[in-house]
């Protein structure tokens, strides 16, 4: 119980925050400031991630629905791509060049279809995975840098002790309570950053996967055309 000298607005959140040594303020708000972010960054990911999985799913069924190579690709090129699409239109581009430069040239063909593929896989990994290194970043340092404030509060406490000399509630409560406040913002933004972060990374695999499975299938029905071809 808080004794009677102690009044409840002396230690409420905005009162700890106004009071608190600048360091522990300036902890606070760069805290707040990475907490905002990474909601920001999550509630983007979500979209794209959803906005990725269904493109996919179209595309896929587009892909064997029995239409030619050819139209499809006519059908795409000229629009801007991401994920399988991409991934399609590249390969059915480097396939186009090698026959138009030189007809019936089939010298490192594949070779140079799955390398087109394995570039395109790289950057559209890349283009999910970017922030991702934020909420990675925020979720291991975010407790430490509110370890920081708690520390400051605790040394606070300390120093009133000493100037008051006196261990009442009313002489280290807006430290230690200062120093808690720290933590819990850092656990704030540390907490969702983790769960975040994995969520995502696992997310992304998933697409990876998903893009490196069609590459692997894609790049058969290429290979028997080309026997077909020679």
């Amino acid at each position: 119980m808080i004794p009677a000298d102690v009044a409840p607005s002396d230690i409420s959140i905005f009162t700890l925050f106004w009071q608190a040594h600048w360091i522990v303020k300036t902890t606070m708000i760069g805290l707040l400031i990475c907490s905002v972010w990474v909601w920001a960054i999550a509630v983007d990911k979500f979209f794209l991630y959803s906005r990725t999985k269904k493109a996919m799913d179209l595309f896929e069924q587009s892909f064997w629905s029995g239409q030619s190579l050819e139209e499809l690709y006519r059908s795409m090129v000229s629009k801007p791509n991401h994920s399988m699409a991409a991934l399609f239109v590249a390969a059915m581009r480097e396939w186009k060049r090698s026959f138009e430069g030189q007809p019936r040239s089939f010298a490192g063909l594949q070779m140079r279809i799955e390398k087109v593929m394995d570039v395109t896989i790289a950057r559209e990994i890349e283009r999910l995975e970017r922030n991702l290194l934020v909420l990675a970043t925020v979720g291991s340092a975010g407790p430490f840098i509110g370890l920081l404030g708690t520390v400051w509060g605790i040394m606070s406490s300390f120093r009133a002790i000493a100037g008051q000399q006196s261990t009442s509630l009313a002489v280290v409560a807006p430290g230690i309570a200062e120093a808690l406040f720290a933590t819990a913002i850092g656990l704030l933004a540390a907490i969702p950053a983790t769960i975040f972060y994995n969520k995502f990374v696992s997310d992304v695999n998933k697409q990876a996967q998903r893009l490196e499975g069609f590459a692997d299938e894609f790049a058969a029905i290429l290979s028997r055309q080309i026997d077909e071809s020679r």
